[in-house]
Parts: C-alpha cells; sequence; structure tokens
C-alpha cells in the first residue's frame, strides 16, 4: 500500500515546503473579478438597451430572460460535461463565447444595426457561456484549494462575483452607456480577452481521472440522473435547493423589472439606476467581509437565514416606495444576504460531495437557483403587464416570506452537524 511521505500533512505538504495551490486563489479570484465585472456590464446594459427599443415590460424581461434561461435548458448536460472534461479548459471554452458575443453586440451598436433580436441571440450566447464557466469554476475549486482554506477562497470569489455583478459591474455600465452604447460593450470584450491567460497560472489538475479501459459506459442521461439522485436523497440539500429556487426566482424577478421601474416608474437616468443595482454589490462586499465573523458569532445557519429576511426586503420595498434610497437600501440587504447563503452553501457542499460528482451535483443544485430565475423573470412581467409593476414587486415579496417555515424545520443544527461530520 503506498503511504504518505514522513511528516507529509492531509493535503500533501512536506515539512518546510508550502503547498503550491496556495496561489491557485488569487488566480481565481482575478480571473472571477475581471469576467463578473464584465457580466455585470453587459447584464445591466442589455436590459436598458430593449428598453429604449421598446416600451413592452414582457419584450424588455424576455432579454433578460435569455441571459438565466439557459440554467433551465442546458445545465444538467453541461454538469456532465464538467465532469467529463479539463475544468480549466472549459472556461477557455466559456470565455472565448462570451468574447465573440460581445463582439458582435459592439459591430451592431458600432453599425447601426442594434435589434431585439440582436440582443435576443447574443443574450442566448452569453447565458450559455454563464453556465458552463460558473459549473466549471465551482467544481474546479476542491482541486485547486486546499480544504482548510475553501471557506475563505469562496468568500473572495463569491465577494468578487457580487461587486462585478452587482457593484462595480453595473455602476461602470451606467458610465459607459453614458458614454456610447459601442464604447460600453467593447469594453466588455476587452474584459474578456484580458482574463483568458490567467488561467495558465494555476497549478494542479483539473479533470477527473478517466473510468478504466474496460468500465460500462455509463449514459449522459444516466449520469444526470446520479447527481439529481444525490441531491434529492440528501433532505438538507433538498431544503436548500428548493429554497434557493425562491429565492433566485425572486432575485430573477427583481433584475428583470427593475430596468423599466427605474426609467418608468423612479424616473431615474443609467447611472441612477446603476447605483441603485450598485447597492447589491456594495451589500454583497459587506457580506465577504464579514460572513467568518458571523458564522463565528452566529452559525451557518443563522447566517444563511439573514438572507431570507434580505431577499424579503429587497423586492418588498420597490412595492411600497419608490424613493431611491429605500429601494437601494432593500438592495444592499439583499446582496449581503445572498453572500452569506452562497459561502455558506458552497463550503457546505465542496465538503460532502464527490469531485467526480461536483460537476453534476453543482448543476443539478444551480438547475434549482439559477434555472428559476429565467422563471421568475417570465412571471414578473406577466404581472406587470396585467397589474402593474408594484403588484408584480408585491406576489414575490409574500413567495419569500415563507421560506422562514421549511428552512427552521429542516435545516436544524443537529441536521448540520451530521452533514459536516460525514
Amino acid at each position: 500500500m503506498l503511504t504518505a511521505p514522513p511528516g507529509a500533512t492531509k493535503t500533501g505538504e512536506s515539512p518546510g515546503r508550502a503547498d503550491p495551490r496556495r496561489r491557485n486563489t488569487p488566480v481565481l479570484v482575478g480571473f472571477t473579478a475581471v469576467t463578473n465585472l464584465a457580466d455585470g456590464v453587459v447584464k445591466m446594459a442589455l436590459p436598458v438597451l430593449a428598453a429604449r427599443l421598446t416600451g413592452s415590460p414582457a419584450e424588455v424581461t424576455a432579454v433578460s430572460l435569455t441571459l438565466t434561461l439557459p440554467w433551465l435548458l442546458v445545465a444538467l448536460h453541461v454538469g456532465v460535461l464538467v465532469d467529463r472534461f479539463d475544468r480549466r479548459l472549459l472556461l477557455w471554452g466559456a470565455n472565448g463565447a462570451r468574447l465573440a458575443a460581445t463582439v458582435l453586440l459592439t459591430a451592431s451598436a458600432t453599425g447601426g444595426g442594434l435589434t431585439l433580436g440582436v440582443l435576443l441571440g447574443a443574450g442566448a450566447v452569453l447565458g450559455v457561456a454563464d453556465v458552463l464557466a460558473s459549473t466549471s469554476a465551482s467544481a474546479l475549486v476542491p482541486a485547486a484549494v486546499p480544504a482548510e482554506r475553501r471557506e475563505g477562497a469562496n468568500a473572495w470569489m463569491v465577494g468578487a462575483e457580487t461587486v462585478g455583478q452587482e457593484f462595480a459591474g453595473p455602476f461602470v455600465g451606467g458610465l459607459l452607456l453614458a458614454a456610447g452604447t459601442g464604447f460600453a460593450l467593447g469594453a466588455t470584450s476587452v474584459a474578456y480577452a484580458l482574463a483568458a491567460p490567467s488561467l495558465f497560472l494555476l497549478v494542479g489538475r483539473f479533470r477527473v481521472p478517466a473510468p478504466a479501459p474496460d468500465a460500462v459506459a455509463v449514459p449522459v442521461n444516466a449520469r444526470i440522473a446520479e447527481g439529481m439522485r444525490f441531491l434529492w436523497r440528501d433532505r438538507v440539500l433538498r431544503t436548500l435547493s428548493l429554497i434557493v429556487a425562491v429565492l433566485a426566482a425572486v432575485w430573477g424577478a427583481w433584475l428583470a423589472l427593475m430596468p423599466l421601474y427605474a426609467q418608468r416608474d423612479m424616473a431615474l437616468g443609467p447611472r441612477e439606476y446603476g447605483i441603485v443595482l450598485s447597492a447589491l454589490g456594495v451589500g454583497g462586499l459587506a457580506g465577504a467581509a464579514v460572513v467568518t465573523r458571523v458564522n463565528r458569532l452566529l452559525g451557518a445557519r443563522w447566517a444563511m437565514f439573514a438572507d431570507l429576511v434580505g431577499t424579503a426586503l429587497m423586492v418588498a420595498l420597490p412595492a411600497l416606495t419608490t424613493d431611491i434610497r429605500a429601494v437601494a437600501a432593500g438592495a444592499f440587504l439583499g446582496g449581503m444576504g445572498g453572500t452569506l447563503w452562497t459561502v455558506n452553501a458552497r463550503t457546505l457542499t465542496q465538503h460532502v460531495v464527490p469531485d467526480e460528482m461536483l460537476g453534476r451535483y453543482s448543476a443539478a443544485a444551480r438547475l434549482f437557483s439559477f434555472g428559476a430565475m429565467p422563471l421568475g423573470a417570465a412571471l414578473v412581467g406577466l404581472l406587470a403587464e396585467w397589474g402593474g409593476t408594484r403588484l408584480a414587486f408585491g406576489v414575490f415579496a409574500v413567495a419569500v416570506a415563507v421560506t422562514p417555515v421549511p428552512f427552521l424545520r429542516h435545516v436544524t443544527p443537529s441536521a448540520l452537524r451530521a452533514f459536516r461530520a460525514r
């Protein structure tokens, strides 16, 4: 039987020699920060550009829908890819698709050919690329980062995602759109192009070992089913996934309807709208900064419960007022709660899910979360057409209000202790 070298640690370190994977954290955080900054600009810009082309809430939310619908349509199959191929190569592929879509958007905008159809097509490509990049990056972390450093790495990565997509991205997007549509879209292409080379700096192997030559081939649908069963048979994982589906639908609704609500009801320009979206990122950054301290003081359970409160306020306040300060405050609380939830959920699942199933499990879990976002976006558009924007926000606020019941019933301290003891 093979044994570790004398004095070697659990992570494979020898005395006096640091694990070379320690340098992977800043590489992953840097890549995440740059690409999510570009994502934030695009996700802010596309609905705003759609609102300039049409006054229909359904058509504006349809553009937002293309950015999230792929989570519902292709996430499970992407999970199989992530468990079969090199996860770093898949990140490169996703970044290449993002670059191609933004170049097309830039050319259309500068050439005067920007239409609703172009926005829908580019949004669909960006949505699929987001599924591939997010699933690959999440599954890559356990191989790239030593176990004792994963909570910190997850916190930094989630913080970078939040700052990029919800703070710096929207804020920069508002400024860039004010300077010119082509300028804003072109800047995102540059960001995607600059991020890709950093992945060469990662140390380690990022592909699950291939099955033995005589192993029986498992069909794609059977491999998808394995990931779904793993999630569904665990009560804690199942409860968290169902709750996050509700929360994600609310986020999808908020993000889809807010551009039109801010422009028509709140009378905000692109810069002011960027400030409202940036409040999400400020809250997310605050959550990343305090998550370790909150976990020590309150425990992961109550840290995650804070997201239920924050998300409820995020969607309820626009139903009650058009005051930018109140709406931004709700966005701040929603962003902070979202980070507390995400960091803890990722760390818990990376601890118990086998590496060879991380892609499929992550895809199955995100099917519940990100897959619910387009459903929320579609429903809120219909509700706004029928009863107005405030009624639409109010319906989703009620949906969040029921989530504490299953959370407190099933995500108990004893259940979480057993979960971590595996």
